[in-house]
């Protein structure tokens, strides 16, 4: 079965919703974050879909192919990485390699967990991402956390929501003071 891992980046206090300029994904670029985005790139290399909620598929198309000269390398990945899209009211996907799941979430996530490949991998899609938590079908979480507070914001985890423990498998610390925390929802 296909690992689905939710990647998202963090602020301290663990706001996943971008209400300022903390993040900018071109300044992946620079000298100083080079280790955080060759990490990037090698998390990009074990996945061959992304799934992602309405929104932030609108946002990531009207974005990120119209960046002609990407240092980044990120335009190139999402342009060839499979794309599934949640979504009631898009018919037409106008990306390559995108798809539009517009049935049930869940029935079609466990469908393409099932399906042979490598990781499916969810940003951003705030909702779509709470809705795959209370489902249980989340079996990474890859957070990178930005060295800011913000103050408000929607949070990773839907209000009320309890996992009693989450196991630590990975961490690491880059140049330009982001973390990476990787963890998995541990056994009961």
């Amino acid at each position: 079965m296909r690992t689905l891992a939710i990647t998202q980046n963090i602020t301290v206090d663990g706001s996943i919703e971008f209400l300022g300029e903390w993040f900018d994904p071109q300044k992946q670029a620079d000298v100083d974050s080079t280790d955080l985005l060759a990490e990037l790139h090698r998390q990009d290399r074990q996945s061959d879909a992304m799934l992602l909620g309405r929104r932030t598929f609108e946002d990531f198309r009207t974005y990120w192919p119209t960046q002609a000269e990407d240092p980044t390398g990120i335009t190139a990945y999402l342009d060839q990485v499979q794309k599934y899209v949640v979504s009631s009211t898009i018919t037409d996907a106008r990306w390559q390699n995108s798809t539009i799941l517009p049935g049930d979430p869940l029935d079609a996530v466990r469908a393409l967990k099932e399906q042979p490949g490598q990781d499916i991998v969810v940003t951003g899609s705030i909702s779509l991402c709470h809705t795959l938590i209370e489902a249980g079908l989340v079996d990474e979480f890859r957070l990178f956390g930005y060295p800011v507070v913000q103050g408000g914001g929607r949070r990773l985890f839907p209000d009320g929501f309890a996992l009693p423990r989450l196991k630590l498998t990975q961490t690491m610390g880059f140049r330009c003071g982001v973390t990476y925390s990787c963890y998995t929802p541990a056994p009961n």
